[in-house]
């Protein structure tokens, strides 16, 4: 398959996909990588790996750079904007949520927004969820979960670095089943 990525920071999610790609353990190739903010440290990794990288911060604008790439699938990677996708690719967008969904989603909740309200609520269990993206905030379909347990007196900071790295399997496995089965056997 062939892969957009967008990012908004420091391009975690980028690296695991490139060591997953290299390593053979992922399918599909990163055509192009897109940031939202111009400062993104995912943009220089992403031209240290390579890819065509570009700053955008429209949807606009991304998908005028995307139609100058053969892409298959766009993996949404801590890309912190509502992404309105051209419409041949309205149904090609993934996305990580570090929860379970439908826990702690929706919008304004990212990141240690995410993992404070866990910790808030007490919850046992944590993970994160692969899930086409839609109009909606985390609404789409889901594609793979992976759960982590947590312990009494995990901070919201050690909840993160588990769901992280649930995350850097789920990610990959998720692109794996779509290339494997199709975008639209996810859809109902």
């Amino acid at each position: 398959m062939n892969l957009a990525v967008l990012l908004s920071g420091s391009g975690r999610t980028l690296d695991n996909f490139h060591q997953h790609i290299k390593e053979g353990r992922m399918a599909g190739r990163i055509q192009v990588v897109i940031a939202s903010s111009a400062a993104a440290l995912g943009l220089e990794k992403a031209r240290r790996y390579d890819y065509p990288a570009f700053h955008a911060a429209a949807s606009g604008e991304i998908n005028r750079i995307l139609a100058d790439y053969p892409v298959d699938l766009v993996l949404l990677a801590g890309f912190l904007k509502l992404y309105t996708p051209p419409e041949h690719l309205r149904r090609s967008v993934l996305n990580i949520h570090p929860s379970l969904i439908p826990s702690f989603c929706g919008a304004g909740m990212y990141g240690m927004r995410v993992h404070r309200a866990a910790h808030a609520r007490g919850v046992k269990v944590s993970g994160c969820t692969v899930h086409f993206a839609n109009e909606v905030y985390d609404e789409g379909p889901i594609v793979v979960q992976h759960c982590v347990p947590l312990a009494e007196n995990d901070s919201p900071e050690d909840i993160a670095a588990k769901v992280f790295a649930a995350e850097c399997r789920a990610y990959p496995e998720a692109v794996n089943l779509v290339a494997q089965r199709g975008v639209a056997s996810f859809w109902p």
